[in-house]
């Protein structure tokens, strides 16, 4: 099923949008599973969107040690927790119900003072999980190429010595916490998400980006720690 895109990205596509969200839940047990029995748990980075969504709702039919899964969040936009905006309270519309303990659920808090709080979750990821980061960080693409919270032309794409940072988002005039290029290169897996016609475009646009391009998803993946592309056949018909 994986084929190699280069020497920093592979890719699959499982089939159709049920049978991509249905492998995607697969290999996130299977990531999950490796590293419980690596390192005694499982770290992942949160995704939003409507695709992670359906993942999360396919996780709750999976089997897995759920009380050895740490949850994180990637990226979260300036609202409250209960926000139907809330990368937060979307995740745990799905994932709330599973037996996580409760101080394994470490949200992004980025509903006020958000430049103080990257730094305190930047803390949080140092004192939870060490050296070694998340075991599975969940990305998206959007249409303008950003991925998680690093946006075109916004001051989060040049920051090298943060893994957590606030960025200001010009255009949308507002603010998101996000995971800086750093902190997702250190982890042991990024895997990027795309499902859809919508993202028929971008995604050859991106792929065949330099690394350092006007599209910030194109840095994800390094020779050492290949990202994983997950794409429909809807999604990826440009490449194919």
């Amino acid at each position: 099923m994986l084929q190699s895109w280069d020497n920093r990205r592979d890719y699959a596509i499982p089939g159709d949008s049920k049978e991509t969200v249905a492998w995607a839940a697969d290999h996130w047990i299977h990531t999950a599973e490796r590293a419980i029995q690596q390192r005694g748990r499982f770290a992942v980075a949160l995704s939003g969107g409507s695709t992670p969504k359906a993942i999360y709702a396919a996780l709750r039919k999976r089997k897995v040690a759920w009380d050895k899964v740490w949850l994180f969040w990637g990226d979260e936009r300036n609202v409250s927790p209960d926000s139907q905006d809330s990368n937060y309270h979307m995740a745990m519309q799905e994932l709330g119900a599973m037996p996580i303990p409760p101080g394994q659920i470490i949200r992004m808090k980025a509903e006020q003072g958000i430049e103080n709080q990257a730094f305190e979750y930047e803390e949080k990821i140092t004192h939870y999980l060490g050296k070694h980061l998340f075991d599975l960080v969940m990305l998206g693409v959007g249409e303008d190429g950003h991925t998680a919270s690093l946006f075109p032309n916004t001051a989060a794409l040049a920051i090298t010595d943060r893994l957590v940072v606030a960025n200001y988002l010009p255009e949308k005039k507002t603010w998101r916490m996000t995971l800086t290029f750093s902190a997702i290169e250190k982890s042991a897996q990024a895997v990027i998400y795309a499902l859809g016609s919508a993202k028929q475009t971008i995604i050859p646009d991106v792929l065949n980006a330099p690394i350092l391009s006007p599209f910030p998803a194109s840095r994800i993946g390094t020779a050492e720690r290949k990202a994983l592309w997950v794409m429909d056949l809807a999604a990826s018909q440009k490449l194919l």
